[in-house]
């Protein structure tokens, strides 16, 4: 019996890999594809660019044919006037490619101000700002980023020497951090009749903890989630908990075992969706397609934040 135990053990852990793997694959191929459409578009604002450089070269031509028997001064200021023309297009071109990977902005009297947008599973989110001073040394006049979002740090890794991937990284943050906002505001506003006590978190909803009951036949079954959101730019828990009561039966370790494999698997909302409807929630086999792990299953509910 032990040696089927260590069996179904590590079937059990293959299976939890085996699913790890599947949604890793799964973001990767949806980030290919983003990255696939951002590069044809880049491509597309490259030869715009070129041909305008290319007129913006016949007109500078031009401007020397029409003034070599003028002023020098006069010839250069005209160049000069091409050049600026032909750079603040350039940089109105760069802010359209940016509005395609949600930035946006316009250009001030001192630089650009950007306008960062979020979202989560096609629900837009709150918007953040920065205005910048792009001449070196490039700094951030004003934002509202919210304070507990590394700015700095990220400001000072790449924004002297990469611009680009300062918004980047910075977007990838802003966008992780609404995101677990929107499922735990979900979650408190569409499952509050399911929740016992106030959802415990903190202000970056890294860390979320929640006791909730499902209803069975004679009875409700208390469990208590705690769920680890380790990767800053991550919408999705990194490691996930449930908690039954002490001496609780084998059913209702199998059942938190479901719950388990459902906060790993899809947004905070969409897994209390799937418990709370379901037609048998006291069973794992209401649940098809769902093993159930025992890593992170307990029968003890003094899991604290």
């Amino acid at each position: 019996m032990e040696g089927s135990g260590g069996i179904f053990s590590h079937l059990e852990t293959l299976e939890a890999s085996a699913r790890k793997k599947q949604r890793e694959k799964r973001e990767h191929e949806e980030n290919v594809d983003r990255m696939k459409a951002r590069i044809k578009e880049l491509r597309r604002q490259r030869d715009l660019l070129r041909a305008k450089l290319e007129v913006c070269r016949s007109q500078i031509a031009g401007v020397k044919d029409k003034t070599q028997s003028g002023p020098l001064t006069s010839k250069a200021t005209e160049i000069q006037q091409v050049l600026l023309e032909w750079k603040t297009e350039s940089a109105k071109e760069l802010l359209h490619v940016f509005r395609l990977t949600g930035l946006s902005g316009k250009l001030t009297k001192q630089g650009v101000c950007l306008c960062i947008s979020t979202a989560f599973e096609d629900t837009y989110l709150d918007s953040y700002y920065l205005d910048l001073h792009i001449r070196q040394p490039v700094r951030i006049l004003r934002h509202s980023v919210p304070p507990f979002i590394p700015l700095e740090h990220i400001a000072r890794k790449h924004l002297q020497t990469d611009i680009k991937r300062f918004l980047s990284v910075l977007s990838n943050h802003l966008n992780a951090y609404a995101g677990r906002k929107f499922q735990a505001d979900q979650l408190q506003e569409r499952f509050a009749a399911f929740l016992e006590g106030h959802l415990q978190g903190n202000s970056l909803y890294n860390l979320l903890k929640f006791n909730y009951g499902v209803a069975g036949e004679d009875q409700t079954f208390p469990f208590t989630a705690k769920l680890t959101y380790g990767d800053p730019m991550s919408a999705f828990p990194t490691e996930v908990t449930v908690a039954c009561k002490e001496n609780s039966p084998a059913s209702m370790l199998d059942m938190a075992a479901v719950h388990l494999s459902l906060f790993q698997e899809k947004s905070l909302h969409e897994a209390f969706h799937c418990i709370t409807t379901s037609e048998e929630n006291q069973s794992p086999s209401s649940l098809p397609g769902l093993p159930a792990p025992s890593t992170g299953v307990t029968s003890e509910d003094s899991t604290a934040l």
